[in-house]
C-alpha cells in the first residue's frame, strides 16, 4: 500500500462543550466540509488531547510533516472578541513559555523545541473568545462564530505559502 506523505497538519484543539473553548474544533469542521484541502494536508479535530497528536506526527515512520498549524482559542487582555491571529512561538517571552497555556496544552516551549530541533514550521492560529463558560455551554458567541471563516482564510493563506 502506498502512502502519501503528509506535508501539513493542522491541529483543532478545543472543548466543543465549552463555549468559545471550540474555535479549534469548529475550524477544522469547516475546512473538512467546505473547502478541499490539498493533498498532502490533514485537518484534525483533536480535542484537548493535542499532545498525543503531536508526539504520533513527530515520531511518524513515515516521515514528519514540514508544518503544523494549531488552532486554538486564547484570552489576551489586548485583543478583541473574535480576533484571529497568529502566535509566533519565538516570539513568547522566556519567563512565560513554562506557564503560557494555549488551553492547557502541550507547552509551548515543545512547540518552540520542534521548530528548532526538528526543522518544522509550527503556526498557532489563536482566536479571541469573548467567554469561557464556567459551566457546559455549547456553542459558540457571535463573534468567535464569524471568526471560524476567517480563521479558515488564514489557514488557506499559510498552505499557499511554500514551506
Amino acid at each position: 500500500m502506498d502512502q502519501k506523505k503528509i506535508s501539513t497538519v493542522i491541529f483543532g484543539c478545543g472543548n466543543v462543550v465549552m463555549g468559545d473553548d471550540g474555535y479549534g474544533p469548529a475550524v477544522i469542521d469547516e475546512l473538512n466540509s467546505r473547502y478541499e484541502l490539498p493533498e498532502g494536508v490533514e485537518a484534525i479535530d483533536v480535542g484537548t488531547c493535542v499532545r498525543e497528536h503531536l508526539f504520533d506526527y513527530v515520531l511518524s515512520a513515515e516521515g514528519r510533516p514540514d508544518r503544523i498549524i494549531i488552532l486554538d482559542a486564547v484570552d489576551f487582555p489586548d485583543r478583541k472578541p473574535g480576533d484571529v491571529f497568529l502566535i509566533d512561538t519565538s516570539a513568547i517571552p522566556p519567563k512565560k513559555i513554562h506557564d503560557f497555556s494555549l488551553h492547557q496544552f502541550p507547552t509551548v516551549n515543545l512547540l518552540v523545541e520542534l521548530e528548532q530541533h526538528t526543522g518544522i514550521r509550527v503556526y498557532i492560529l489563536a482566536a479571541q473568545v469573548e467567554c469561557i463558560p464556567e459551566e457546559i455551554t455549547p456553542g459558540l458567541s457571535p463573534a468567535v462564530s464569524a471568526a471560524v471563516s476567517v480563521a479558515c482564510e488564514k489557514v488557506l493563506q499559510i498552505l499557499s505559502e511554500k514551506s
